[in-house]
């Protein structure tokens, strides 16, 4: 027998910062979605949208809030299609995404007019001649590698090679995206050649990956949501509470990290220390559990009015029980 459950999806939306109290970007979430699956969109009667598709409402929304601001939509492999692309393009929204490496790439049209300067018959072609896979690329040995150092995950830099070009990428019964292809290597051979794509053609190859790289950091707020907000592990039984919950607990992260910046700004957070651990950086555990003392000491550790000398507890004392409550 054979048993199989799915849980629920959620396509989560975050703006990539950088913090002063940290070496790498943090992903704050903006906007939740969830996603039905194929056989509660039938039992609903709805029709079913996939994550492009819901992706591509949220371009429009984003491009409409946000006039004339350049934006970055960087995604994984279920981003990577064209129709999203085009959808990308339209707003003016840069989509950078993984590309399978057998994609089908092709060059530019011929031209209307023949060398004798006679006009060809026939309807004109979408697309050119077809270009060779990008596995076939990467081991060409006339392929023209470029080597350097890019931003990389952890907020550290990393030697890689690369190649770039622009192509067409063609699929038929949609029109041809026209992208900027990165395919890139790693010249120990420990990791495995990949390639992404942005939909502006003129975006440096190193600007695709470092941005690319950027979206690491979601993955560690999901992480990070589960650990210490309760993401994922609450359980709910009726629609409307499974709806509210997540939201609000991915906007709870991204509210804690902004009431905890104003508060300091760039100076050094108040991080705990130990003799064999000296800590420099300041984590999602620290952020909150600095809110949690700030708040605290001020709603439930105001000294009266009246009597301004009197404490029941010295300040020390306060500060030292704060922060044991707060971790």
């Amino acid at each position: 027998m054979s048993v199989s459950t799915s849980g629920l999806r959620w396509l989560v939306f975050s703006i990539v910062v950088e913090v002063p109290w940290s070496h790498h970007e943090w992903a704050l979430p903006f906007l939740s979605v969830l996603l039905a699956t194929p056989k509660v969109s039938e039992r609903e009667g709805l029709r079913h949208r996939t994550v492009a598709q819901r992706t591509a409402q949220v371009v429009y929304w984003l491009r409409r809030v946000l006039p004339g601001r350049k934006i970055e939509l960087a995604g994984d492999g279920a981003y990577s299609v064209i129709e999203l692309g085009h959808r990308a393009q339209s707003q003016g929204i840069t989509l950078i995404a993984p590309i399978r490496l057998d994609s089908r790439r092709f060059d530019f049209p011929p031209s209307r007019l023949k060398p004798d300067g006679t006009k060809r018959l026939g309807r004109r072609p979408v697309v050119g001649q077809r270009l060779p896979n990008l596995e076939d690329v990467a081991i060409c040995k006339t392929t023209r590698w470029q080597r350097g150092r890019v931003e990389w995950y952890d907020g550290e830099t990393e030697v890689i090679d690369w190649v770039s070009g622009v192509s067409l990428w063609y699929s038929t019964g949609t029109p041809p995206l026209l992208i900027r292809w990165v395919l890139v290597r790693d010249p120990s051979g420990q990791r495995q050649t990949v390639a992404f794509f942005s939909t502006d053609i003129h975006q440096d190859p190193r600007s695709i990956i470092a941005t690319f790289v950027k979206r690491w950091a979601t993955e560690v707020t999901f992480e990070i949501g589960r650990a210490h907000l309760g993401i994922e592990t609450q359980r709910q039984w009726s629609d409307k509470a499974i709806e509210r919950t997540t939201p609000a607990l991915f906007a709870l992260f991204s509210i804690v990290v902004l009431m905890v910046h104003p508060l300091y700004g760039d100076r050094t957070l108040p991080l705990p220390q130990a003799a064999w651990y000296p800590k420099s950086h300041a984590t999602f555990h620290d952020l909150i559990a600095i809110l949690r003392c700030h708040l605290w000491h001020h709603l439930l550790f105001q000294t009266p009015a009246n009597s301004p000398d009197l404490w029941i507890f010295k300040p020390p004392r306060i500060h030292q029980l704060l922060s044991s409550a707060a971790y």
